[in-house]
């Protein structure tokens, strides 16, 4: 497909398209031997963990990475001696026959920057933090201090400009939420709007010297943010008649499912908007296990066919009753506590499951106590259980509401907290309903609006899908609401019968979490095949709601994936801070290896735990420092102190 400035601006500037699949094309960028954007495939990415001046020992991960997936390597250069060993690094990997190309990752040094920009193939810089003053003060610029911080800032960062275009190297303009300059927060403040602008100025000094080999990122642990600003990162550039490739990554996405899902969420509602030219998966993990992830994710859109017809009509962007730039969530009507004020839902099928025992229950948040006859609710208990046709023989949680078929909920004798499930036609053919609360289950790509205006407020709509690009056409079937002034609540139906339970938990992720993030949805009702858990469907509806901030159920870890610069074992880390804490429901903990990723790069975090020196650890409340430099055996009853003193510590319960 072409690139079509022309089709791009009439639909609003930030993707081609909202009813179909389409991939925005971009400028095709030379890296090494693999070239990035244009109609070149999704590339994969990661960075190495290993100190950058151990050489084979960062050359054999390097190995490790790209047997594992990987197109492009980062290495850390905090300072000219890591620079200058990249030479020794990547002689050694050709040596061994390894051609892929490197990424020096700079933050704060210039001749750094400019050192390791004649030896790989790729630099990225920080517009934050690369020339430019970060210390979080309030201050207010006029218009002539700003302009000449711009113009400082050019004579900063034209000499690495001159140098990649002498040597043939690529860059990376990579914009991070949490480390935005003074200057750039005096204008815009802590904004997408502000992450735009930061890569903005520098984009356009380097087409003031007439270098072009740029790729651009908008990176955060909020997905809500993330994604804002890489959509008006693309309307900002298609106005100014720049193309220039995407590099789509959540930063310190956090590690194990939590990480997979935060990760597939933002970058998988970027894909289905047809964004996206290379993936870093950002995981406090071993790297060469981030690439499997960023393939799974870019994989699917590589089999995707580009349709040329839609099966259902959506606006324009410019005409779209909502706003992609800022959250905001659908107005409904509750109907018991589903819509309106209420936090979405997540809804389970038990109907396969053995309905004369209800230990199972434990799989969706109740554990039954036999001895006492009765059930406790952990913090992720889903909120509606689907029977079907089928009838359990012992009494359910009294706060778990009871789904059947219409015919079968019909002839229940006792239908206290039971709901009837309904297709579109039924519940318009049938005049008895129950009084307070009717699931009526309709198909995103075909049905009749007429219909739908006939439903009454007890109804809530189940929304399924048919085609093959199942959230395109769910998203349309909200546009289509939105327009007609129907505040039904929605609860979002998903099958996935024939895929394992990570690539389902990537999928959903995207599917749900790109719905979620636009403020679409009122639940979550994922499917999947009898050897996918029930449990693992619970938690991955959690983790999707969670992700996108729509309902917070646990604890939430901002962690970086590790690099060279990180000052003790994140990983290790991450798990014992985890151990202790993971029970501080709606408590945001940031884990960081170094001053880099530090106060800034937590963005939205409570507290924060960040590596200062060797064994040395200072504690953050958000971006303020209130402990430096604590032995790190002593930092995290430090950090649980610090939370017992907000007022924000719990006690951990025994749970049966």
């Amino acid at each position: 497909m072409e690139n079509t400035t022309a089709k791009q601006l009439l639909t609003g500037g930030y993707c081609n398209s909202l009813d179909e699949y389409s991939r925005f094309i971009t400028r095709e960028v030379k890296i090494g031997d693999v070239p990035m954007g244009g109609n070149n495939p999704i590339r994969i990415q990661s960075m190495t963990t290993t100190d950058t001046m151990d050489t084979i020992g960062t050359v054999e991960q390097t190995i490790r990475m790209v047997e594992s997936g990987c197109e492009y390597v980062r290495i850390t250069a905090p300072s000219m001696k890591e620079a200058e060993n990249l030479a020794q690094i990547k002689k050694e990997l050709r040596y061994r026959g390894y051609n892929v190309p490197l990424v020096a990752d700079i933050h704060f040094t210039p001749n750094a920057a400019e050192s390791a920009a004649r030896i790989v193939e790729k630099v990225r810089i920080n517009p934050g933090n690369y020339a430019d003053k970060k210390r979080f003060e309030n201050i207010d610029y006029t218009t002539d201090a700003y302009n000449a911080e711009l113009s400082r800032i050019y004579k900063k960062f034209a000499p690495l400009v001159k140098i990649c275009k002498e040597y043939g190297t690529a860059m990376r303009i990579g914009t991070n939420h949490g480390s935005l300059s003074d200057r750039i927060m005096s204008q815009y403040g802590d904004t997408p709007r502000g992450m735009v602008e930061s890569a903005m100025e520098f984009i356009r000094i380097c087409e003031d010297l007439n270098y072009y080999n740029l790729v651009i990122s908008m990176k955060a642990s909020n997905t809500q943010v993330m994604v804002q600003a890489y959509r008006l990162l693309v309307e900002t550039m298609v106005k100014e008649g720049m193309n220039y490739p995407l590099h789509l990554g959540v930063t310190e996405a956090g590690d194990g499912e939590d990480g997979r899902i935060k990760s597939a969420v933002g970058i998988g509602t970027l894909l289905e908007d047809g964004l996206g030219d290379t993936i870093r998966v950002s995981l406090t993990e071993d790297p060469e296990f981030e690439a499997p992830v960023a393939k799974a994710l870019a994989d699917r859109y590589s089999k995707r066919k580009q349709q040329t017809t839609s099966p259902v009509e959506i606006s324009a962007l410019k005409d779209l009753p909502y706003s992609p730039y800022a959250y905001s969530r659908r107005n409904t009507h509750a109907v018991q506590h589903i819509g309106g004020h209420f936090h979405p839902v997540v809804m389970l099928d038990v109907s396969g499951k053995n309905l004369k025992d209800p230990f199972f229950l434990k799989e969706a948040g109740y554990n039954y106590q036999a001895i006492l006859d009765k059930y406790n609710m952990a913090d992720q208990a889903c909120d509606l259980v689907y029977l079907g046709d089928e009838l359990p023989s012992f009494s359910f949680p009294g706060n778990l509401s009871q789904i059947y078929n219409y015919g079968t909920w019909n002839k229940l004798n006792n239908k206290q907290n039971c709901f009837p499930l309904f297709t579109l036609d039924e519940y318009l053919d049938n005049s008895i309903h129950d009084s307070l609360l009717n699931l009526v289950s309709v198909n995103a790509a075909d049905y009749d609006l007429s219909k739908l205006k006939a439903l009454d407020e007890t109804a809530v709509i189940i929304l399924e899908s048919s085609a093959a690009d199942h959230m395109t056409v769910q998203r349309s079937f909200f546009t289509s609401l939105l327009n007609a002034g129907l505040t039904f609540p929605v609860i979002i139906n998903r099958s996935y019968p024939i895929i394992d339970a990570e690539t389902l938990q990537l999928y959903a992720a995207t599917d749900l979490g790109a719905l979620f993030t636009d403020g679409f949805g009122d639940g979550v009702w994922l499917n999947a095949s009898e050897d996918i858990s029930l449990s693992l469907l619970n938690s991955t509806s959690f983790g999707i709601l969670q992700a996108t901030r729509t309902r917070i159920s646990k604890t939430e870890y901002i962690s970086c994936p590790s690099c060279g610069r990180t000052l003790f074992d994140l990983q290790e880390t991450t798990q014992q801070i985890r151990s202790r804490t993971d029970h501080l429901k709606g408590i945001k903990i940031g884990i960081m290896g170094c001053i880099v990723n530090g106060p800034g790069e937590m963005a939205d975090a409570d507290y924060g735990y960040v590596g200062t020196g060797p064994g040395k650890i200072t504690l953050y409340r958000g971006k303020e420092v209130v402990k430096k430099n604590v032995d790190s055996a002593n930092a995290l009853d430090d950090l649980i102190g610090l939370i017992k003193e907000d007022g924000n510590w719990i006690e951990t319960r025994e749970i049966h």
